[in-house]
């Protein structure tokens, strides 16, 4: 799903360059096994129970119609408001997520978007990443599918903390489609907006119809590697495990290519939007319209991405969870960094209040500019720390944002990692946002602290946890 206006053409592009066609016929099929050569290094078959909502130890859930700070309606001029409602995403209890636009009897569309906890997917040096995805597009068409936008892609970490960093961070489109058009697009996005190496807003991206059935009647798989292991480096694009687009480093050039790839990785998205400028542009009119059909889902059976070659993988993460001991421990034993540690649990603090937490326990609260809490004999070992993860709330008024930062040692050294926050729509509105640190062994004394550049409150805190 683009963050800008963009218009690319209707023609697909049905030239095959290689692969072999693996078509998907069953709606409940189980997560495949890695294909050879290749290791599953983070995956969701999304088997869980009829509407219930997908994994939070996997997905943040994006909510209303921007991120807090962002660009208003997601950038792209969809007109959809989304929600955790599991009427708009649920498990289907048949293998698949379903993520389902509805319209209500005053015209208002709502919908679903979903993206990954982890930042980190990046091709490991001198290997592959592939990135891959089986899904069944809103199973609709012609006048009754204007405006629908179903898309499965990703972004470059660094826009968790910088949510106008877009394109230079770049953005993998592995399928988008509109207005119920029998054809999958995959789009590179990257450099300066407008114009610049991946001529912005509209990107480079090649179309092709879906091999055999449609892309609305049937599962297709999608996919998309990054190929460190060539020179100039190269990014494919593939359907049913047909390739229909590239591009390679040569193509992007310098500092472009780097300021993509240099970065900790990327997070992967799914969502239907409504709306907005591509399905604008390819329709020539606004949509949706009065003829668009409501509640027309897109089903995910899996997505899973594997890395072949190279340096290695990164195992996944422990999923955090939302509650936990709420006891202080004596300031003597030892915390496991990799442990959650509620906040307030902390040996001194500065500022800060507890309160009783939706979630369960307490949480920190009334965090300012210059408040902190401390942590103290907190051990990291010697594995090296990925990130950091943080549940925080927010009912900050607008414009009003600040940091999450992590030290250690001592308040004046300089962070380790650190997140920025607005609004995320209520003091007791939870997420969990990570940020990347930079490595730490050992046994170290941990302070959280929070810098504003004004006075009022911006965040509250439940918990925190490092992650290998």
């Amino acid at each position: 799903m683009t963050l800008r206006t963009r218009l690319l053409a209707v023609a697909a592009a049905t030239v095959t360059l290689g692969g072999s066609v693996a078509m998907a016929v069953s709606a409940d099929a189980a997560l495949p096994s890695p294909p050879s050569g290749w290791t599953q290094v983070w995956a969701d078959d999304f088997t869980g129970a009829a509407n219930t909502l997908p994994n939070g130890g996997n997905w943040i859930i994006d909510l209303g119609t921007s991120y807090p700070g962002g660009p208003p309606n997601w950038g792209t001029g969809e007109i959809q408001s989304y929600t955790n409602s599991t009427s708009n995403v649920s498990h289907d209890g048949s293998g698949n997520l379903r993520i389902t636009p509805l319209r209500n009897s005053s015209g208002a569309w709502t919908s679903a978007r979903i993206e990954t906890q982890r930042t980190d997917f990046k091709a490991p040096s001198g290997g592959v990443l592939r990135i891959e995805g089986r899904i069944q597009m809103p199973n609709v068409t012609g006048a009754a599918a204007s405006g629908y936008w179903p898309a499965f892609w990703a972004l470059g970490a660094p826009y968790r903390n910088d949510r106008y960093s877009w394109p230079a961070i770049g953005e993998f489109d592995v399928m988008e489609n509109v207005n119920g058009i029998n054809s999958v697009w995959g789009v590179l996005h990257c450099g300066v907006n407008p114009g610049g190496p991946c001529n912005e807003t509209q990107g480079i991206g090649a179309s092709r119809t879906c091999p055999g059935s449609t892309c609305q009647s049937a599962f297709h798989t999608y996919a998309f590697e990054w190929d460190r292991s060539v020179s100039p480096n190269q990014l494919r694009w593939y359907v049913d495990g047909q390739q229909y687009h590239s591009v390679t480093q040569t193509q992007i050039g310098e500092p472009h290519w780097t300021n993509m790839t240099s970065h900790a990785g990327y997070h992967i998205l799914l969502n239907v939007a409504m709306g907005g400028a591509f399905p604008n542009g390819v329709a020539g009119s606004a949509t949706p319209t009065a003829s668009t059909v409501s509640g027309r889902p897109m089903l995910v059976d899996y997505v899973a991405v594997y890395t072949r070659g190279g340096g290695g993988t990164t195992n996944p993460p422990t999923t955090p969870p939302t509650t936990g001991p709420t006891t202080p421990p004596p300031s003597g034993n030892v915390r496991d960094a990799y442990a959650v540690m509620q906040a307030e649990s902390f040996n001194a603090q500065s500022g800060v209040i507890t309160e009783n937490s939706s979630e369960g326990g307490q949480n920190i609260a009334a965090i300012a500019n210059g408040d902190w809490v401390q942590f103290n004999n907190v051990e990291f070992g010697t594995g090296g720390v990925r990130d950091f993860v943080a549940r925080v709330a927010s009912g900050a008024a607008g414009g009003v944002s600040g940091l999450v930062e992590v030290r250690v040692d001592s308040r004046s050294n300089a962070p380790i990692g650190s997140f920025a926050l607005a609004n995320t729509g209520g003091w007791q509105s939870w997420r969990s946002i990570p940020g990347n640190v930079s490595n730490v062994s050992g046994r170290h004394t941990v302070f959280l602290t929070f810098t504003s550049g004004q006075p009022s409150d911006f965040v509250n805190v439940n918990w925190i946890q490092f992650r290998r």
